[in-house]
């Protein structure tokens, strides 16, 4: 989908990712503006994952780019070497994992992990990085860091983990953070005190983040923009008020009619689904690419590709239905 030719901090241009031949980000192009949130939903398989982790150059095995461009700042990132990657990350840009557990070492304390990012991209001393990642776990909340850092990961709890998550991730406060799916193992109140401690780091250290997740209810919590993935393309972008209010998308109306709705006296028996599945990226129908699963295709859905249309300022969505 492409957006407006303004400035952005990170661009990404009709980008496609493969295992294969078969694209799983598909051309997809977002702009991400200094110290905004850009909000990224879909459900699992639609290549929010992937489209992540090409950034900062940590595809899986058998995966690559078979075309377009990610600049930071007007820098390639795609044609970076593997040295200036590693330089990057935790630098410039770092990531937030999805699930803690795998993404911190068992067998290392959480004050020697985080030392590690001062003493690579800082140089400090082993005591100096010791003193700042202290800080940095006080930064985040976490009671009591100077015995929490001489714990291992598994005498964490989950949302503890997460913290010492957002701590490393944070610690040499990078220009971009992204966050992939964040709070998803988490229990809601956990889950509110890590959206909250997300949003009260963003306000102090104005940090550009690019927030990953397959709930429009969280999305809505921290975004300003949202682009809703689907079967590796964007089928709707437009700031967080105007989607929730004026969704143009099938998709993106079938997500928001999944929310459990707290504020209705009776809610149903059952709740909104969207039928079917998505599909498999060698496995992709003609035409749109939702037709299979959409309440409003036509035969012009099931043939050809819808164009992206504008609809507003702020506001572009692929779909035959949509206001032309």
């Amino acid at each position: 989908m492409q957006h407006d030719a303004r400035p952005g901090l990170l661009e990404i241009s009709d980008l496609r990712i493969g295992f294969g031949s078969a694209p799983v980000v598909d051309g997809v192009s977002l702009s991400l503006a200094a110290g905004e949130t850009l909000g990224i939903v879909g459900e699992s398989g639609c290549g929010k994952s992937i489209l992540s982790l090409s950034i900062l150059g940590l595809l899986p095995a058998g995966a690559r780019i078979l075309s377009g461009n990610i600049r930071l700042e007007g820098r390639e990132l795609t044609q970076l070497s593997a040295r200036d990657l590693r330089s990057l990350r935790g630098d410039r840009i770092s990531m937030v994992f999805q699930e803690p557990m795998t993404a911190l070492n068992p067998v290392l304390t959480i004050g020697s992990q985080l030392s590690e990012v001062f003493r690579i991209h800082r140089g400090v001393s082993r005591q100096e990085a010791r003193a700042m990642a202290v800080e940095a776990l006080r930064a985040v909340g976490v009671a009591s860091p100077e015995t929490r850092i001489r714990n291992y990961p598994a005498q964490l709890s989950g949302g503890m983990r997460q913290r010492v998550m957002i701590a490393m991730a944070l610690a040499c406060r990078p220009q971009i953070l992204i966050a992939d799916e964040p709070t998803t193992a988490l229990d809601v109140t956990i889950q509110a005190q890590i959206l909250d401690l997300m949003r009260n780091l963003r306000k102090e250290y104005q940090t550009t983040i690019l927030f990953i997740s397959h709930d429009l209810g969280v999305i809505a919590e921290v975004s300003d923009r949202v682009a809703v993935l689907y079967s590796g393309i964007v089928v709707e972008e437009a700031t967080t008020a105007e989607l929730f209010s004026n969704p143009q998308h099938p998709y993106t109306r079938g997500l928001l009619a999944a929310l459990p709705q707290p504020d209705v006296e009776t809610l149903p028996e059952v709740l909104f689904e969207i039928p079917g599945m998505v599909p498999a990226p060698d496995d992709r129908p003609s035409g749109c690419r939702f037709h299979p699963r959409c309440p409003l295709a036509s035969d012009q859905c099931r043939t050809a590709a819808p164009p992206v249309t504008r609809i507003g300022p702020d506001h572009r969505v692929a779909c035959w239905e949509a206001p032309q």
